[in-house]
């Protein structure tokens, strides 16, 4: 049950299988969006811990480490029994999410048991990963073998800080590696919970190692450090250049960016009013807004635009916005302070250059960093709110004739995470689906990502890609093993 007053267990950097001070003995607040309130001070680590922590990584990594000379299947059981106690602790963990991050308990619920059946997803994985056998002219017999790539760095960001962690975790241990995460300083507590419970589980020291901190001392340490063979960030654009410039100037290590987004949602004039609200609200509104694949751009048909316009404020209107832990509330606040303003400012580019604004657009309460569900129309391709990634709760309703037409602009972006449409037209749903420069596409849905398919972005929404068995070759090198064979075999 929902429970704000729940004990806070671990607030330490988590280094081979210990709790540790960081190495400066610096600490910093984690602070409840919904209160403005320090919930506890956490270590910071910093550029010492990450090499503590590598260390331990790289040391559980080498020849004959008891993690290197596991049974692939024992380590996919590994797996799924820290996917188990996800599931077992989910209660104790969503309140913690709800804490932290202010995402309604309902929906923090709901997140830890999809990041308990995505690690399950992956732990069916840890025995399935082999090489092949290769034609080869002349007497040589050639094979390959799959290999971890080593010590992988992960950073993930706050608006999904268990669901990131399983997304990066799941397919680093399946293919074997070892792993510093450095969970968001927004978002820190879940993380090191979790790895608590990696140690429960019966991971070997140094598997799995934790290190909160800020981005450009902790996370910058992980970026440009010579041990590292890759690195996972989600979060912005921005950010994810530093890390790609980063890694090009240390080693050259991998890199996988899942970035921002500034995604289209297409409403057709023959798709089901009321289906198509629903869909929309929720593209926009879930999680607060605060999604990277958010239909913040929702297209509407002209015939029909002043009926959705209508229909979509009254959803909005009657959203319920409050304290993440009462029952039938569907928003809480924004992460915190500097989301708070940012949400509010780019609201505000909105009025000023011209969009109407239907409903919402201000603060709620006098207290924590809510925000009332906020809808523009008149909204056009050049405003701020039509082109800037918002991450917040502000539907932007923009008005398109042609098929032709909202494709051209739907890739008018710089970003190509996600698009959906919702229409009873096959041919234009196709269309749409096979023209639009985006990872993901959804048909008369929205948001609609499962384990086993790879999610991932086009253009600067990112490289690389999560979920699915592509996000194994992410953790993996390929090895070419070519034998002599007598000349008479």
């Amino acid at each position: 049950m929902a429970n704000k007053n729940i004990p806070i267990k671990f607030t330490k950097i988590f280094i081979n299988n210990k709790f540790l001070d960081a190495v400066s003995g610096k600490t910093f607040p984690t602070i409840n969006p919904t209160n403005g309130k320090k919930i506890t001070d956490v270590a910071e680590g910093d550029k010492a811990d990450v090499d503590e922590a590598v260390a331990a990584a790289s040391a559980a990594f080498r020849r004959g480490s008891p993690w290197r000379t596991m049974d692939a299947s024992a380590r996919g059981q590994l797996i799924h029994k820290l996917a188990t106690l996800l599931e077992r602790d989910v209660k104790y963990l969503a309140n913690l999410e709800s804490l932290d991050n202010g995402k309604t308990y309902t929906n923090s619920l709901g997140d830890i048991m999809y990041s308990a059946g995505l690690l399950k997803y992956y732990a069916g994985w840890a025995d399935k990963i082999h090489g092949h056998t290769c034609p080869s002219d002349g007497p040589v017999l050639t094979l390959t073998r799959k290999e971890p790539v080593g010590v992988v760095g992960q950073v993930v960001p706050w608006n999904y800080p268990v669901l990131m962690l399983a997304m990066k975790w799941g397919p680093a241990l399946a293919a074997g590696c070892t792993m510093v995460l450095k969970p968001a300083e927004q978002t820190p507590l879940t993380a090191l919970c979790i790895a608590s419970l990696a140690k429960e589980a019966g991971f070997p020291a140094g598997v799995v190692n934790v290190v909160p901190g800020y981005g450009p001392t902790a996370g910058a340490a992980i970026a440009n450090h010579p041990q590292i063979n890759k690195v996972a960030f989600t979060g912005s654009t921005e950010v994810g250049r530093i890390i790609a410039e980063a890694a090009a100037k240390s080693n050259l290590k991998r890199v996988s960016l899942e970035l921002g987004g500034k995604s289209p949602l297409v409403v057709f004039s023959d798709a089901d009013l009321d289906l198509a609200v629903g869909v929309a609200h929720e593209a926009l509104f879930v999680n607060h807004g605060q999604i990277c694949t958010a239909g913040s751009r929702t297209f509407v048909q002209d015939d029909i635009y002043d009926s959705f316009v209508r229909k979509a404020v009254e959803r909005a209107s009657a959203r319920t916005v409050g304290d993440p832990f009462a029952s039938g509330v569907q928003q809480g606040p924004q992460v915190d302070e500097d989301m708070f303003n940012k949400v509010l400012g780019l609201i505000e580019s909105g009025k000023a250059e011209g969009a109407k604004l239907e409903c919402g657009g201000e603060r709620l309460g006098s207290e924590g960093y809510f925000i009332k569900p906020t809808v523009f129309s008149g909204v056009t391709d050049d405003m701020r709110i039509a082109r800037e990634e918002i991450f917040g709760p502000v539907q932007s309703i923009i008005r398109f004739k042609t098929l032709e037409e909202v494709i051209e602009r739907a890739n008018n972006t710089r970003y190509g995470l996600a698009a959906g449409i919702i229409t009873n037209d096959i041919d234009k749903a196709m269309a749409f689906a096979l023209s639009v420069q985006a990872g993901s596409v959804w048909i008369n849905g929205y948001n609609m990502i499962v384990p086993q398919a790879p999610f991932g972005g086009f253009k600067e929404s990112g490289t690389g890609r999560e979920l699915g068995e592509d996000s194994l070759k992410e953790y993996l090198e390929v090895k070419t093993i070519t034998i002599k064979l007598p000349e008479k075999f």
